[in-house]
């Protein structure tokens, strides 16, 4: 895969004008995009759809964890949308319901490990008993187990998540940020091009595209980065 399929660029803003006005911006340079709660809740859903139907990559960015039927009921229905990828959290039985439900599909399900929004503090406060790198690690092994087609976490994490998985399987990376921008609300965050070495296959980069002043020249800039990292 070359750069621009590696990279998703992250819808996240509130209106579909505004989604609507970046993807004209970016044009034919951007390929993939993620589409969360936020758009998805301003008739997102739609235009996925329709993003897909134009030729498109979607990365659908539901984080879905519910009893087996209900995941396994929406995945079914997320497959006729054409959507590329869809996140859900990674827990064995909701990982193993989904897999099922996408049998034969190209749709690559992705656990989500440990937000890169949270800490070890974060985890001691949600319950957890392990350490933020202990529970991606457990969590990949059981993505692996349960077919996934790959999974999601911090870069800090990617290389020692590629061993686990092998070369295959997908590892997609959020908290992605350019040197000298801001990291907002993200604590685990890494460069494209150190994450892309470290074994991540795809990153997802949003307040850095869109929030730039020329969303167009900031998504070039970032693809220029990735392909220089890129074997040759």
């Amino acid at each position: 895969m070359n750069a621009r399929e590696r990279l998703i660029v992250g819808l996240d803003v509130p209106t579909l004008g505004e989604a609507e006005k970046i993807v004209s911006t970016l044009g034919d340079d951007v390929l993939f995009y993620k589409i969360g709660y936020q758009l998805v809740f301003a008739g997102g859903l739609e235009f996925a759809r329709e993003l897909a139907q134009s030729g498109k990559k979607i990365f659908l960015d539901m984080k879905l964890l519910d009893i087996d039927n209900t995941i396994a009921s929406g995945v079914e229905n997320i497959v006729k949308m054409g959507m590329s990828m869809l996140t859900l959290h990674a827990y064995p039985k909701a990982m193993k319901a989904a897999v099922e439900a996408a049998r034969g599909s190209d749709l690559c399900l992705l656990g989500v490990t440990v937000l890169t929004s949270m800490d070890e503090q974060d985890l001691i406060a949600a319950g957890y008993e392990y350490d933020p790198h202990t529970l991606v690690l457990r969590r990949a092994e059981q993505a692996l187990a349960a077919g996934m087609g790959g999974i999601v976490c911090s870069a800090e994490e990617s290389s020692a998540v590629r061993k686990i998985v092998g070369p295959n399987m997908a590892i997609v990376t959020p908290g992605i940020r350019p040197a000298g921008s801001e990291k907002g609300d993200q604590k685990r965050v890494m460069t494209p091009a150190d994450a892309l070495k470290a074994g991540s296959s795809h990153l997802v980069v949003a307040r850095p595209i869109v929030r730039a002043a020329d969303p167009k020249e900031a998504a070039r800039a970032i693809l220029a980065e990735m392909d220089a990292a890129l074997p040759a």
